[in-house]
């Protein structure tokens, strides 16, 4: 599968696109529990949908997710000069002012379907992120994605080696982290996500306030046109957050959620929802995503 992946790259990007619809399409219908996990988190987050309309962006969210899949073979093999043409950047200079200050910098990322695409390119602004990331747990595809990272990106820190990230950034390095999954540990907190509360990693307020770090958001989405067509990739870097963080690591975490949730109102089909972001989200015991036989 990763062979196949990485011939795929050598592809015009067009194809890969489509190649990409088509095996998002075979997800919809073959992934059913994922397809109702998204299912539960839109009528969630958008309940002033129409059925009509939630299942179309359902769809929509699947056929992204399969081109996010080409993105991720495109952001590990293909040429820096490919992803550069295909990209534009919005809000650069909110990026260089941050490096300006020869200091930490966080760059607070969210989980939408072209999150890797991004990753060469900031890479290269930055002179080699540091980029967190979850292990795999299969042994073989966790040495490979590893050795992809350490060549592309300045360092690669799996999530639990919390004390590299703190070093690095006290050492005045880049650290792009994406801290929005559903995250249900000891420090989680039940924080409204569209809404509704969802269980709410505190990090990215407790890494700031231990490094001193800048904190600045950054999205990567693709962009489509009238035909809904993909033409290429968004990179948008967000003003650095002021008074960050603050006294109230809840208001922290209200803020920051804040932040993903109007990103993910405008480029609603390409935010993750295939993952149970409202898994054990208060004190209640509703189960969201049970399903429940007639």
């Amino acid at each position: 599968m990763i062979g196949l992946l990485r011939l795929l790259t050598y592809l015009p990007w067009s194809w890969q696109m489509q190649i990409g619809r088509l095996f998002g399409k075979l997800m919809y219908r073959l992934l059913a529990s994922r397809r109702h996990i998204a299912d539960v988190n839109l009528k969630l987050a958008f309940p002033e949908l129409s059925e009509t309309e939630r299942k179309k962006l359902c769809l929509d969210h699947f056929i992204s997710l399969g081109q996010g899949i080409m993105d991720m073979s495109l952001s590990w093999w293909g040429a820096d000069k490919k992803l550069a043409a295909l990209s534009t950047i919005e809000g650069i200079e909110h990026l260089e002012q941050g490096l300006a200050k020869k200091e930490g910098l966080i760059l607070f990322g969210m989980h939408f379907t072209s999150l890797e695409v991004g990753g060469p390119i900031v890479s290269k602004l930055t002179d080699g992120v540091h980029v967190v990331y979850r292990p795999h747990k299969h042994p073989l595809l966790e040495h490979i994605v590893a050795k992809i990272r350490a060549r592309r990106y300045g360092k690669a820190i799996p999530k639990t080696k919390i004390r590299a990230l703190i070093i690095s950034l006290k050492k005045g390095h880049t650290v792009w982290t994406a801290p929005d999954q559903s995250f249900q540990y000891k420090n989680s907190l039940s924080i409204p996500f569209f809404g509704v509360k969802a269980p709410t990693n505190p990090s990215t307020s407790r890494l700031a306030a231990i490094s001193n770090a800048q904190v600045i958001p950054f999205i990567t989405v693709r962009l489509y046109d009238e035909k809904q067509r993909a033409t290429g990739y968004l990179l948008r870097f967000l003003p650095p957050l002021t008074d960050f963080p603050s006294d109230d690591i809840e208001q922290d975490a209200i803020r920051t959620n804040l932040i993903i949730e109007q990103q993910a109102r405008e480029f609603p089909a390409q935010y993750l929802w295939t993952h149970k972001r409202y898994k054990n989200s208060d004190e209640s015991g509703i189960d969201y995503y049970a399903q429940h036989k007639p």
